[in-house]
């Protein structure tokens, strides 16, 4: 054999490359078989609809959300009172308590109200562990 390194260099790149992708063939999503999979999307289209004009699920009308999850109404007004208790502050980056009475939401402009969504969820978080909005943690 005139080449023996450079046949066995390609045997085992070969050999890497193949390996994946007979694995990637036989494992399952997290051990779910495809019928499992084809229930769970069957249930979830029986309780969901699509909305185009917001491009996200939603519940039908008909379905009442699971037990001890919020509303989107109800994590709004969480939004809502901590913005109305609160100001960005630019020189710190960061959010500061409001001293005195909280800010009225309805007397904003739709632009200041925008403006503070926007930076409120540029900094925050909805955990759905806690049913909380948490602060996020800045990257290291």
């Amino acid at each position: 054999m005139k080449y023996p390194r450079l046949v066995a260099s390609l045997l085992a790149s070969a050999f890497v490359w193949l390996v994946p992708c007979a694995d990637a063939q036989t494992s399952t999503q997290a051990g779910k078989t495809r019928e499992h999979v084809t229930m769970e999307r069957d249930d979830f289209l029986k309780t969901h609809e699509f909305d185009p004009v917001n491009n996200t699920w939603s519940l039908k009308d008909d379905v009442e959300p699971p037990v001890g999850v919020k509303t989107r109404e109800e994590m709004k007004a969480e939004r809502d009172a901590f913005l109305s208790t609160h100001r960005w502050d630019e020189r710190s980056q960061s959010w500061k308590p409001l001293d005195g009475a909280p800010k009225d939401m309805d007397k904003l402009s739709r632009e200041q109200v925008r403006e503070d969504t926007r930076k409120f969820v540029r900094t925050h978080e909805y955990n759905r562990e806690t049913q909380t909005w948490v602060e996020k943690q800045p990257k290291k």
